[in-house]
């Protein structure tokens, strides 16, 4: 008898194939992808929140307290500044609050990024 790992159902999924192709099996680049989704959903959430506002970047950091710039990095999906401090500064200008969920990271492992964001 041959223990004969299952075959794959081939795909034309673009995700599934970059997946397949970079990241299954390769525990590192698994976690620098799910780091890297947290920054975008940060920036992204940060973004949104300033548009439904109807806040400039320049209007908002004027309501934290900081400059433009600041704002711009916060927004950028390569930023990994992103501070509590800063968080909650953008929350009370924008009359929000700050919450943090843990989730299994079995439920979120190997999902492709979403691009929508809840605001």
């Amino acid at each position: 008898m041959s223990s004969k790992t299952p075959k794959r159902q081939p795909t034309t999924d673009a995700i599934e194939i970059l997946h397949r192709r970079y990241y299954e099996g390769r525990p590192d680049r698994l976690k620098e992808l799910e780091e890297a989704r947290v920054e975008d959903e940060i920036a992204r959430k940060i973004y949104a929140l300033r548009i439904k506002a109807g806040l400039t970047q320049r209007a908002l950091a004027k309501l934290v307290g900081t400059s433009a710039s600041v704002i711009g990095q916060l927004e950028d999906a390569d930023y990994e500044g992103h501070s509590m401090a800063m968080l909650k500064r953008i929350a009370e200008a924008l009359n929000k609050r700050v919450e943090i969920r843990f989730v299994s990271i079995k439920d979120h492992k190997n999902k492709p990024l979403d691009n929508r964001v809840a605001v």
